[in-house]
């Protein structure tokens, strides 16, 4: 008996000094104080801008400004935050080429219909435009952007461009 207890405790014993001295590992855990926000770095190039606008069913675009620089490849993303179908409240986003009167363009786009989604005469009005969406639907799309000025985005949706409209700024 004497003898199974004594190679238990020997046992034991090598088997314990066999694991030791091995340094654990510890998890490096970020602190972060609460009511703050991490901050991550960002490459920032000059020559690039992501743009994100969104249409709802109430007919409004979340914004009626955007800046950009000229020359900039702009990728643009538009949602459609409603839920309604896009034949029923469908929105894109459009930008026109200066002088280009808003209400002409609408009426030819209400003319031009589905079939050409909504964009009249094969966009030769038109800078860059988006698909038409329906509610939950996204589009993006990547452009230069136009010479310095002020350009006209509307939704060509019949009857939305005199609510879902507002200025693309080229600097």
């Amino acid at each position: 008996m004497k003898k199974l207890l004594s190679l238990t405790v020997l046992a034991s014993l090598s088997l314990f000094i066999s694991c030791g001295g091995k340094e654990e590992k510890k998890d490096e855990k970020e602190s972060i104080k609460i009511g703050t926000q991490k901050v991550e770095e960002k490459k920032v190039d000059s020559n690039t801008a992501a743009v994100t606008i969104s249409g709802n069913d109430l007919m409004k675009f979340d914004k009626n400004e955007i800046r950009v620089k000229a020359g900039q490849e702009i990728t643009l993303t538009m949602r459609h935050i409603g839920k309604l179908d896009k034949k029923v409240m469908g929105h894109n986003f459009v930008i026109l080429k200066q002088g280009v009167n808003i209400q002409e363009f609408s009426l030819k786009a209400s003319d031009a219909g589905e079939p050409a989604d909504w964009i009249p005469d094969g966009g030769n009005e038109v800078i860059v435009h988006t698909k038409m969406l329906g509610g939950g639907e996204t589009d993006t799309i990547t452009f230069m952007a136009p010479e310095a000025g002020t350009y006209d985005f509307i939704c060509s949706f019949p009857g939305h461009s005199a609510m879902m409209k507002g200025k693309f700024i080229v600097e």
